[in-house]
């Protein structure tokens, strides 16, 4: 049953909503109550505890939701054809991670007798099962899709994937010829007996599980073995065109390996070959109390990522029962931990396919960002930061004046210093190689390195090393506390006077992902503000007591205390009768502080629109508590990043965007920023977007009060104008080019 296409029924007097997520009943609420419209905020609390933990939904189970929806994208024929392949993909990606860190993390606090609950009320082991029950589903959903859709629609357009079954004999030929010539000699078959144990093998590998029979040349009987694949070779392979007919025709490594496995064990005879993949805890854990070096500590770290706790199996769905039952008793794991596929083990290695074919009409058009106005001409960015501050809109708007912005720094001989934060780069960053310019230009250079950055911690190692060889000043941050805040600071001479220059954003200093991902950039030189940059990174550099600032909140000391204030603001405001509104958009919603004022916001009247991404656990439309809350999630051609917090405030509108989301992580164990629009044409504008956001009807799902998303489009009048935000914005900001 397609998980994300189910609403919850219309609710009738004294209903109980059921939660497709945690399969309980939630809050029995009287539905003949008229409403706590005219009660105080607190005589509403009263009467519903906002404690109740049927209220709010269970963030690894949200999680999961937002990956069905990434699937559903696949299913979506107006993304042309090779992105949907791609988002097929990238719910195997995000998939796979799920399992390294949310379900390793679950099996982590059963397997230490450390089972806690959070907000929503459920333990682990109940976690798990469901996790389960819906990925199971969605799993076989997703080899559905791609075997029964997208494989015969690339098909027609001439990319197809050779089966063996369907080899001619000058395909085989070629084949046999490329895996004896390239791949034969970089295998390691390991036949399993007792001086030669089942082997440990990396997170996420592709193996492949042997029956053998026969006596081999020491006169051992035949048994089973295992053949991991080598991950030097790619898993998909390009079949010349003297052997195929026309179109970009691939064969998998898996099917080389299994048509030549019996060249692997010369004598021996294959009953059976049979791909599987595990999946391994990728989670760091390091102890700042332990720590003294963490540099030399995360470089231990990553050895052994790779060989964490088993908590996934996927194998071939016909690989014989008791072959799994080996593997399962090997890694320590059950049937419900057990993924039969019906394709290859390793999905994600099929974005090969995204750069091998020269296919642009079964992709998104390339675009041209557009350039903000005052950028335009060729002139200094400093001098027009100078003038007024700047807002960019990626992707729409371009990234490079970013980087310009830092190059014009290190060259500029009236420059004195430059303080960035990094948090993911790229191993190939144009932001590092500026930075190692400007430290070898004799720029007081400091760069906080944010060295735990999950999955790029091995790209930060190296980019820090390379600022240190240049003469750059490379901190770590805080230990307990990742730096997630995106910012830098210029500090210049000027007519024999200091003057600072800040740069703040609500995603990474990554020039691939700025084409990718929706962000917002603010280029400032507001004394004040550019002050508060400074306080932040002297907290980082070194010691002292929480700095005062003047215009920006920061994590973990004022941002989330803050925004709760002006949440408050908004309910005094309601109360008093005058209108009330806000407009959250961000990734994730968890933190159960934020939503319990969120949930006092609705019951005084205010009007909440929520626009977030991702994980959510709050409950929208309950009478009595949140039926003045919507949540909408945008999922499209860009992965929406930014993070916006508006307040209506009476009329005098405030415009924040910021680094963190609203989770427990960002808002009290990292150091995050949140910055004011002030001017007032770029705060209407940042409104003016979320308003557009708030229209489409394209590309959002509506959150439901069981947990369930909704599509906007799939209910949808069919006489309804379509507003897509994205192509809105794109098509808005491409006529500034």
């Amino acid at each position: 049953m397609d998980q994300t296409n189910q609403s919850a029924p219309p609710p009738s007097d004294d209903t109980i909503l059921p939660d497709g997520g945690s399969g309980r009943p939630i809050l029995r609420i009287n539905r003949s109550d008229s409403g706590t419209r005219g009660k105080t905020a607190e005589e509403a609390e009263n009467e519903i505890s906002l404690d109740n933990s049927e209220l709010y939904i269970n963030r690894e189970l949200s999680h999961l939701q937002f990956n069905i929806r990434v699937l559903e994208q696949a299913l979506d024929t107006s993304h042309p054809l090779l992105n949907r392949l791609m988002f097929l993909l990238i719910f195997s990606s995000n998939l796979d991670e799920f399992f390294e860190i949310r379900v390793a993390g679950l099996k982590r606090q059963v397997a230490f007798s450390r089972e806690k609950s959070d907000a929503d009320g459920l333990m682990p082991q109940e976690v798990m099962r469901q996790i389960s029950d819906i990925c199971h589903g969605e799993v076989e959903r997703q080899y559905s899709i791609l075997n029964d859709q997208l494989i015969p629609a690339m098909e027609e357009e001439g990319i197809r994937f050779l089966r063996r079954a369907d080899w001619n004999k000058a395909q085989a030929a070629w084949v046999s010829d490329f895996f004896y010539d390239q791949i034969q000699p970089i295998i390691s078959p390991i036949g399993l007996d007792p001086s030669h144990p089942f082997p440990r093998l990396v997170n996420k590998s592709l193996n492949f599980i042997v029956e053998l029979e026969g006596k081999d040349a020491f006169g051992r009987e035949g048994g089973l073995a295992i053949i991991p694949a080598p991950r030097s070779l790619p898993r998909l392979i390009r079949v010349p065109s003297e052997v195929t007919e026309e179109g970009d025709n691939f064969v998998f490594l898996s099917s080389m390996i299994h048509a030549h496995a019996e060249g692997l064990f010369p004598g021996m005879k294959v009953k059976g070959c049979y791909q599987f993949r595990l999946t391994r805890n990728a989670d760091m854990v390091v102890d700042p109390e332990e720590v003294s070096d963490l540099a030399s500590a995360l470089r231990g770290e990553l050895l052994s990522r790779r060989y964490g706790d088993a908590v996934r199996l996927e194998v071939v769905d016909n690989c014989p029962e008791e072959l799994i039952e080996v593997l399962l008793q090997q890694f320590g794991l059950t049937e419900q931990e057990l993924y039969k596929v019906n394709g290859p083990v390793n999905l994600t290695r099929l974005m090969a396919v995204m750069g091998a074919v020269d296919r642009p009409n079964l992709m998104y058009p390339m675009f041209t960002p557009g350039t903000a106005k005052q950028l335009r001409r060729g002139n200094s960015i400093l001098e027009a930061m100078q003038q007024n501050d700047i807002l960019l809109q990626h992707p729409f708007e371009s990234f490079t004046p970013i980087i310009d912005l830092l190059r014009e720094a290190a060259r500029d001989p009236d420059v004195l210093a430059i303080k960035q934060t990094l948090y993911r780069t790229g191993p190939d960053s144009e932001i590092v190689d500026a930075l190692v310019e400007a430290a070898r230009n004799g720029k007081e250079v400091t760069v906080v390195v944010e060295l735990r950055a999950r999955f790029d911690e091995a790209d930060n190692l190296q980019l820090a090393s390379r600022l240190q060889e240049a003469g750059a000043v490379v901190i770590y941050g805080v230990v307990a506390y990742k730096t997630h805040a995106k910012m830098m600071h210029i500090v210049r001479r000027e007519d024999n006077k200091i003057r600072h220059y800040a740069h703040l954003g609500t995603g990474n200093y990554h020039a691939k992902t700025a084409k990718l991902y929706t962000d917002y950039s603010f280029l400032t030189s507001d004394s004040q503000l550019c002050e508060d940059v400074h306080k932040v990174f002297l907290q980082l550099s070194g010691m002292g007591k929480t700095l005062n600032m003047k215009k920006l909140l920061h994590a973990p000391f004022t941002l989330q205390k803050t925004l709760v204030e002006k949440i408050d603001r908004e309910i005094e405001l309601a109360q008093a009768g005058k209108p009330a509104r806000l407009i959250f958009k961000c990734n994730s919603l968890t933190d159960p502080k934020t939503i319990k004022a969120l949930y006092r916001a609705s019951q005084a009247g205010v009007e909440c629109n929520l626009i977030i991404r991702g994980m959510c656990c709050l409950r929208p439309g309950i009478k009595g508590v949140s039926e003045n809350i919507k949540v909408r999630s945008i999922i499209g051609r860009f992965l929406e990043h930014t993070r916006v917090y508006y307040f209506q405030n009476d009329g005098d509108d405030e415009v924040y965007c910021a680094s963190a989301d609203l989770m427990e992580r960002n808002l009290y164990k990292r150091v995050e920023t949140c910055f004011p629009v002030t001017t007032k044409k770029l705060a209407q504008r940042v409104k003016n977007d979320l308003e557009t956001y708030l229209l489409d009807n394209c590309q959002s799902w509506e959150l439901q009060p069981d947990g369930q998303y909704l599509s906007i489009l799939g209910s949808r009048e069919d006489e309804v104008e379509e507003v897509s935000a994205q192509e809105t914005l794109l098509d808005a900001y491409a006529q500034q080019s």
